[in-house]
């Protein structure tokens, strides 16, 4: 079992009703993309933040990790921004290198924040949704949302194989460090390659045995999974309201002021 997970079983809030829980993070997700506001975001993150550590009981640095994890890629991406190469120096920074500048505006500089914010409040939203909700319970959600049940079948089949290509590339892992298959760069590379060869070659027979043992249960072209019922609170859902009309009229701020 992966880590996320492991701890949306364990979350204190995966037994709140699965629509309350979707219905808030898409709807904070969009905001946040639309209003592309750094006080927005940072509001977000905050809110998101209290409700998966403290509501659902996830440990914080744990937590901080997780955010830990986009926010590399997002420092990467974002220099291609904020760094120029230009023959005349901005108003920000500027590095010589022979005859041009590596250089950088104020205005990138607050663009790449912008950037970073927004991105970093919309994985806030998904790591709530993910954290909280078991994969049953979210594509219950789809299918009731009249999702094609083909994208739901595959969204469910590619979330099952990833435990599956895991654990088997756990195992052959284990046995090439066994075998000093990484002692040094040139044996870890073959090693790894191994390993992908296997892995491709073993999901390949994987798949034709899960569709074989489908068939044999009388697939009929939909994979039913039992759902919980958790009904939905009044409380919940006004308090969802409310938390989404301020968004909204802090996007209309922004936008229209």
């Amino acid at each position: 079992m992966i880590l996320v997970d492991k701890l949306c079983y364990l979350s204190k809030l995966r037994y709140v009703n699965a629509g309350e829980k979707f219905a808030f993070a898409m709807l904070t997700l969009v905001f946040c993309i639309v209003s592309r506001s750094i006080a927005m975001g940072i509001f977000v993150m905050a809110v998101t933040g209290f409700l998966t550590v403290y509501k659902g009981g996830i440990a914080f640095t744990r937590y901080l990790k997780l955010m830990m994890v986009p926010l590399a890629f997002l420092l990467l991406s974002t220099a291609a921004i904020i760094v120029n190469i230009a023959r005349a120096p901005l108003s920000a920074f500027a590095l010589p290198v022979g005859g041009i500048y590596l250089t950088g505006s104020w205005e990138s500089i607050l663009q790449g924040v912008q950037l970073i914010v927004t991105a970093m409040a919309a994985v806030s939203c998904l790591y709530f949704l993910s954290l909280n909700t078991t994969m049953t319970d979210i594509l219950a959600v789809l299918r009731r949302l009249h999702c094609p049940a083909l994208m739901a079948e595959l969204m469910l089949l590619i979330y099952r194989y990833i435990f599956v290509l895991l654990d088997v590339a756990y195992y052959i892992s284990t046995s090439q460090n066994a075998r000093l298959g990484h002692k040094d760069l040139r044996t870890s590379l073959h090693s790894f390659a191994g390993l992908v060869q296997a892995l491709f070659i073993r999901a390949m027979k994987r798949s034709r045995n899960l569709y074989d043992a489908m068939e044999a249960r009388c697939y009929d072209g939909e994979i039913r999974v039992l759902e919980e019922n958790h009904p939905a609170r009044a409380g919940h859902i006004a308090a969802i309201a409310v938390f989404e009309l301020l968004l909204l009229a802090g996007t209309l701020y922004i936008k229209l002021g």
